[in-house]
């Protein structure tokens, strides 16, 4: 299961983690968010080389605000704590899979 940020835990889950961590910037209210949540957990399940983190941004909109994110769902692939890569709006689990693949 994907680990729940807080503005708190963020900087030692994401930016401290060694490897590829895959941030899910969500809101609770958010239709295509809610759809993206099965496809991050079969990724998850496939994944064990790849973290994956959720951070909602009604909570904490501050880290939200922090890397520039104005819409969800927004994924942000942080590599060794480095943002690599970002993906806006719903997915597909190739699209996502192909990104991690890649970095």
């Amino acid at each position: 299961m994907a680990v729940k940020l807080t503005a708190d835990s963020f900087d030692s889950e994401v930016l401290a983690a060694s490897g590829l961590v895959v941030t899910d910037f969500f809101s609770d209210s958010c239709i295509p968010c809610k759809r993206m949540s099965p496809v991050i957990a079969e990724l998850e399940e496939e994944r064990g080389d790849v973290k994956f983190a959720k951070l909602n941004i009604n909570f904490d909109g501050e880290i939200a605000e922090r890397y520039g994110v104005t819409s969800v769902p927004t994924l942000i692939f942080f590599k060794n704590g480095e943002e690599k890569a970002r993906l806006t709006g719903a997915q597909k689990k190739a699209a996502i899979a192909e990104i991690i693949d890649n970095i």
